[in-house]
This record gives structure tokens, sequence and C-alpha cells, in this order.
């Protein structure tokens, strides 16, 4: 078990290899999903050898905290750099929805024909940037795989995008730069507020930083600005959203499916990874600034995306609302609020890319997005209107699919965050309560304009009479039915069963973020 996380983080890109030796589309394309469906297969062999009942305590933050399956070793000495990998309950649930959606992204791939053999390997090797992300434990690592999985997507959108790709490549990378040079400061920082005085060497191991008594309490509350900046670029939050319509609008179908699903989650995962625990105090210190920033990605989010009459635009402000919940999780954190702000990552990375290839399917039959010109699609593509249907639902919240739990979950965090004994109250001596209670109402009225505005997308794009301009269009086919079942079928599991697939891994963790904090 010592190397298979390694494999795992490596397997893509050893991949890509054999994908620029092949020759023909077609052995670019078989070689591709067969790297993807292996690394898919081995995250599964991770989690039948992951141990919930005692693993999911994993990243506990304390000296000698359980993580699973570590693979450690001196990596550049004289800045004691290490590779130290491992997974626990915060990372398995990422690291499975990763290869799952790069698996499917293969699939809905398979029609890229321009410089296919480029494409393909580096989109292996942005899989494997993404898993090294959720399995570094060394602050030094994390932050080379979060730089790593920054190219390939910028060169994703910038060749094989739509008309304004080199404007929208430039733009995500920009904005990403900037974001990653807020976590360069943070990544010397606390190098050097961490060192120990007899050696003069200081860490970068993330248990340990998040373990030292005081956590740089000199500079923490800088820090932890900087580090919130770099990841809600990443989210992204507002402000910092602007690149995400434009980067999801050029991208190419499968790279909207992995910039949606998975890259958002990147940003998530570095808040409950990296700022809240190396910052806890600089956290509780900043609250509401951050579950402002929160609330108002939610409602704006919801109210760009209902004012879009292009289809995929409105996805991607969707997409921004629905990680504003995210935000506004971490913010209060109470140990519900941040379950179902995890929870709330990973159903919005099997909507989002359901969401995406949807757009897609009819983009490639239609050759436009305009809302408005849709309409009667039913009754022309009744399987399509079917399996989309679910997506449009488990995307607005619908009790029994996925997007309702963490909805639910983080609206209930925050209205219990004004309870007595909460964090935030014994922080703030009472004083928050007004200002909780107000940010959690607004949050609720986010609900109900995703409502709106998904209903009537459903309404303009599926419903009334059948158009004669569309009565042609094929049935989807094999391919994009093997994309969207699992899809469908994840939306629907994870609705009814949160705590088989989601909440056993993650319960423990949250409670060790939350006794931190």
């Amino acid at each position: 078990m010592q190397y298979l996380l390694t494999v795992l983080i490596f397997l893509p890109a050893a991949g890509a290899i054999p994908v620029l030796l092949a020759r023909g589309r077609d052995a670019v394309r078989w070689t591709t999903l067969a790297v993807t469906a292996a690394t898919f297969v081995l995250s599964l062999v991770v989690l039948a050898g992951f141990d919930w009942r005692v693993g999911s305590l994993g990243y506990s933050y304390e000296p000698g905290g359980v993580v699973q399956m570590v693979h450690r070793a001196s990596w550049i000495r004289a800045f004691n750099i290490e590779y130290f990998v491992g997974i626990d309950g915060l990372s398995l649930p990422l690291v499975l929805l990763s290869t799952l959606i790069c698996l499917l992204a293969a699939v809905a791939s398979w029609n890229i024909e321009k410089m296919t053999k480029g494409y393909m390997a580096l989109f292996l090797l942005l899989e494997t940037g993404i898993l090294g992300v959720f399995l570094s434990l060394d602050f030094f690592l994390f932050y080379v795989f979060f730089e790593l999985s920054l190219l390939p997507m910028y060169f994703l959108i910038g060749i094989w995008g739509g008309p304004r790709k080199e404007y929208a490549a430039i733009k995500f990378f920009l904005y990403t730069l900037v974001g990653s040079i807020c976590l360069l400061i943070v990544l010397i920082g606390t190098y050097l507020y961490s060192r120990d005085p007899v050696t003069g060497q200081g860490t970068f191991d993330l248990i340990k930083l998040a373990a030292m008594p005081g956590n740089f309490s000199a500079v923490a509350r800088t820090f932890f600005v900087l580090a919130m900046v770099a990841f809600l670029v990443k989210v992204p939050a507002v402000p910092l959203h602007t690149w995400l319509p434009d980067a999801h609008v050029e991208a190419p179908t499968p790279i909207s499916m992995i910039l949606a699903a998975i890259l958002l989650k990147m940003g998530g995962y570095g808040i409950f990874r990296v700022a809240y625990p190396l910052f806890p105090e600089a956290a509780k210190y900043w609250w509401m600034l951050f579950a402002i920033v929160g609330v108002v990605s939610i409602i704006y989010g919801a109210l760009c995306a209902m004012a879009q009459s292009d289809f995929k635009k409105l996805v991607a402000y969707s997409s921004v609302s629905h990680m504003g919940f995210v935000v506004l999780g971490a913010a209060m954190m109470t140990t519900a609020a941040v379950n179902g702000a995890l929870f709330m990552m990973v159903a919005h990375g099997i909507t989002s890319a359901a969401m995406f290839f949807i757009v897609g399917v009819i983009y490639e039959r239609a050759h436009h997005r305009e809302i408005g010109r849709f309409g009667g699609l039913a009754t022309t593509m009744p399987v399509y209107a079917g399996l989309s249907s679910v997506a449009f639902f488990a995307n607005l919240g619908l009790p029994g699919l996925c997007g309702f739990i963490g909805e639910v979950m983080v609206l209930l965090g925050s209205f219990q965050a004004a309870s007595e004994g909460s964090i935030l109250m014994q922080y703030t001596g009472g004083a928050a309560y007004r200002a909780i209670i107000a940010l959690a109402v607004l949050a609720c009225t986010g609900v109900v304009l995703t409502a709106g505005y998904m209903l009537w997308t459903i309404q303009r794009v599926f419903l009334g009479p059948e158009k004669p301009e569309y009565k042609g269009f094929a049935e989807v086919d094999g391919r994009e039915v093997a994309v969207l079942t699992p899809l469908t079928a994840m939306a629907i599991l994870l609705g009814v069963l949160p705590v088989v697939f989601v909440f056993a891994f993650t319960e423990q963790t949250v409670k060790a973020i939350v006794g931190l904090l």
C-alpha cells in the first residue's frame, strides 16, 4: 500500500507517453480511455483498502494523526521539503470524483479531431495535477501540483476552445496566477515562521504546521486572507469569478466538465486543507467577511444565471452560485455546515459535469446555445430530455437528489451558528447573532432563485410544441448515454444514500477540523 497513491497520481502522466507514441487517432483515443479507466479502477482499489472506521479520522491536525497509505520520502533536504502523500476522509471522495469525471470526460472527448494526440496528452497531465493536489500533505508539493494543473488547462482552452479561446485562456491564466502568487507568499511565510531555533529549518508538513501552537499569530490574519484569495479564485467566488464564464463558454465540452466538476473543488479543498487548519484564529477573526462573500456569490451567481440567453453561460453562473454554499459553510464553522460544504463539492461535481455535457450534446446538433431558440426537445429527443431532467432537478436541489443534501446542511449549519455554544457565538460573545441569522436567511433566497432559473430553462428548452427545425435531430447515441448514465445514477444515489457515499468518510475529519477551530 505504500506506493499505491504514488502510482495513482503518476499513472495518467505516464500514460501520456504511449499516447504520444501511438499512431492513428483511434489508437490515441483508446489508449487515453484505457489509462483513465485504469486510474479509476486504481482509485477503487484505494477505496477498498481505506479503513473508514479508523481512517476517517484522517487528517486529525494533531501529532500522530491518522493518515492512510502514506508514502513519504525526503526530496529537497536543504529546505526540509518532502514527497509526502496520504489520504483521509477529506480527500478520498474528491479523488474518486476526479477519476470518475476524467474517465467520462475521456469518453466525451471522442469527437476531438484537432491535434488529438496533444489534446489527450495534456488531458492526462491535467489528471495527474488534480490527483496530486488532493493527495499532497507537504505544502510545497501541494503548491507544485496546484500549479501543474494550471498549464494543461491553459493550453486545452487556448488551442481547442471556441472563437475567443485566446482571450479566455489568458484571462484564466492571469486570475489563477494572481492566486498562485498569494499562495506562494503564504508558502514561504509559513516556512520562515515555523523554523526551529536550533536547526534553523522550517517545515512544509501540513500536519505539523496545523498542530503548531499559535499558528504564526503575528501574521496569521494576513496569511489567512492571502490563502483565501488564492483558493477563492479557484472556487470561484465573487468578485474573483469573472474568468469562469469566459473559460466555460470557450472551452470544449469535456474540459468544461473537468473545470466545473474538479478544478473548482481544488479551491474548496484548499480552504479546508490549508487555510482553516493552519490559521484557525484568523478564520474566526475574518468569518463575517467570507460569510458575506459566500452569500453574495450565491445570490449574484443565481441572478446572473437567470439573465443568460447562452445555455453554457447559464450553467457557468450556476456554478458560482452553488460554490457560494461551500464558502458559506466554511465561514459558519459548525459541523453541519462544514459537512454540507464538503458534500456540496462532491454533489456539484456530479451535476455540473452532467449539465455541461448536456449543453455539449445539443450544441453538436444545433450549433448554437441560444436558449430562446430551443423548445419541444422532449418530443424530439425523449431519452435526452429524461436524462437531462434528472441533472436539472439535482442542480436545483430537489429532495431525493444530490443537490438537496449539501444545500440544506449548509443552511441548517448556518442557523446553528447562531445558537449558544457555537464557535462564532463564543468568539463574538453573542454579538454576531443577528448577522448570522441575516446571512442565513439571505442564503435561503438563493435556493428559490436557483429553482426559478432551472425550471424556466427546462420550460424553454424541453417543453412546448416540437419545432420543425429540430425534428431531424438524432437521439443521444451510445457514447452520450454512457457518459450521462453514471452521472444520473450518482445524482440519485448521493441524494438517497449520502451517508454511504460521502459522510461515512468525511464525518470524523470534519469533527477534527471544527474541533481545531
